[in-house]
């Protein structure tokens, strides 16, 4: 008699997906040794490749979840992750239009409005997960999921953004004309404003989503105690 199968919880396409936007930041950034040409002695290019591998080795151990209880709720947890990236994703859209305009503008009310829904949507996985009787800690495990999701999908559009822009005039090259220190062109500065927003997604991204979730599902179980 065959074992069901284990429920999925969106593992092997989530670890993909970071391999992909990994990929595509190393071709965009290459040749590599120039990147420590770049602000921070490099790290404006470094900080996000250390930053999507280790949510390779994340996915992985996540990944490892063995109680059905758990995985169910990691899945209903990554669903939610992509209705948020869904958000995030038109907030990238926004905000490169934006920048094109002006690159000093602040964000507008609906991008933080955006950005705003979409952290409440990641909270909201561990408040499924508090109510499926977890305790806070998976409860937060469960939304730094969610916040992966969401995350890897808003880089993938901010990496699709820099290669249409580079295919609608600019050099396709990043690096031409780049001459040490003087990251004055259009071209070097909307490269170190894409990399800054994909550090910013992967580094602060789970973060915001453990906070968030955290507090909502501390809530949540208070409500339903």
């Amino acid at each position: 008699m065959t074992q069901p199968s284990a429920q999925p919880i969106f593992k092997i396409p989530i670890i993909l997906l970071a391999i992909a936007d990994l990929a595509m930041l190393g071709v965009r950034l290459w040749p590599w040794q120039n990147v420590m040409s770049l602000p921070g002695n490099g790290t404006t290019g470094v900080d996000p490749v250390i930053a999507l591998a280790g949510y390779v080795g994340l996915g992985f151990w996540i990944g490892t979840a063995s109680q059905d209880s758990s995985r169910k709720s990691l899945f209903s947890a990554a669903l939610l992750g992509l209705a948020a990236g869904l958000l995030l994703v038109a907030q990238v859209v926004l905000a490169t239009r934006q920048a094109t305009g002006d690159p000093t503008a602040a964000p507008d009310r609906l991008q933080i409005g955006l950005a705003a829904c979409a952290t409440l949507v990641v909270g909201m996985a561990a408040l499924w997960a508090a109510r499926a009787g977890h305790p806070v800690g998976f409860s937060a495990v469960c939304a730094i999921w969610a916040s992966m999701v969401a995350c890897l999908l808003a880089v993938a559009t901010v990496l699709g953004e820099m290669y249409l822009t580079a295919g609608s005039g600019e050099a396709s090259d990043p690096w031409k004309d780049y001459q040490g220190l003087a990251i004055g062109t259009p071209a070097m500065q909307a490269l170190v404003h894409s990399l800054q927003m994909i550090s910013g997604f992967l580094l602060i991204g789970p973060i915001v989503g453990c906070a968030a979730g955290a507090t909502i599902a501390s809530l949540g179980s208070q409500k339903s105690g």
